[in-house]
């Protein structure tokens, strides 16, 4: 793939594990580059297939995935990869320093631009206040940080490496409100002009959306801003006010 700009289109997306048994339906989605794209649902829906095969962890059953108007199966792999990034729920970190595990999203990275990248997401402050800062290590899978700690590393790692294409899981795990505002904030950092496709767990993520994907067994029920869609009184209606009004 040449260098991109984020325009993402999904053109009667199909998709199934299994023949008799579709995961996702017909599925058509338009976004212009620098747009933040929420998916919401309930549990089976298909917002993950979705995130999955944007990111090409499989390949369409039906349909096309483009990204700049240019099917995703035409480029490789690896120019795939190195365009987009990923911050799953559950962050996974390697074994080695902090600034290891920040520098992997850009091998080439100097320290200077490491730092940058985390004070960015709000990560230097608790960096740097660790015994040994940026040489201090995570253990393995992270285990010597704190789950907010380990989201803001891995926000830091996907700004450093610099995507135009942004896939977020967003972190759901009980933080204190301290570490929560950070967390937002970090968001916040890292989706500025880049396309982003989160599964959105987070009210702010949602209300910001500039389209938010409303998903029912594998379909596109409904498709628009927060204002718009509660005032339709349909499937996302029922959705905030059972759900995220009550956070």
């Amino acid at each position: 793939l040449p260098p991109i700009r984020g325009q993402v289109d999904l053109e009667g997306v199909e998709f199934w594990y299994k023949a008799d048994m579709p995961v996702l339906r017909g599925v058509n989605l338009h976004t212009l580059p620098g747009q933040r794209i929420a998916l919401v649902g309930e549990t089976g829906a298909g917002k993950s297939t979705v995130i999955r095969l944007i990111a090409r962890f499989f390949d369409v059953s039906g349909g096309v995935i483009k990204i700049d108007r240019v099917g995703i199966r035409t480029g490789t792999q690896a120019s795939l990869r190195s365009r987009r990034g990923i911050v799953l729920q559950d962050t996974f970190l390697f074994n080695g320093t902090i600034a290891d595990n920040i520098r992997y999203g850009r091998l080439d990275a100097s320290e200077e631009e490491v730092q940058a990248a985390a004070a960015a997401v709000g990560a230097h402050g608790f960096i740097s206040n660790l015994q040994h800062g940026y040489g201090s290590d995570v253990g393995e899978n992270g285990v010597n940080l704190s789950v907010g700690q380990r989201q803001l590393v891995s926000f830091a790692r996907a700004l450093l490496a610099d995507p135009r294409l942004l896939i977020l899981d967003e972190a759901t795990s009980s933080v204190d409100t301290t570490t929560e505002k950070l967390i937002q904030q970090g968001l916040d950092r890292l989706m500025q002009g880049r396309t982003s496709f989160v599964i959105a767990h987070r009210l702010s993520t949602i209300i910001g959306a500039d389209q938010i994907v409303v998903m029912d067994h594998g379909q596109i029920v409904e498709l628009g801003r927060h204002e718009e869609l509660l005032q339709r009184r349909g499937r996302y209606y029922d959705l905030y006010t059972m759900q995220w009004a009550q956070r």
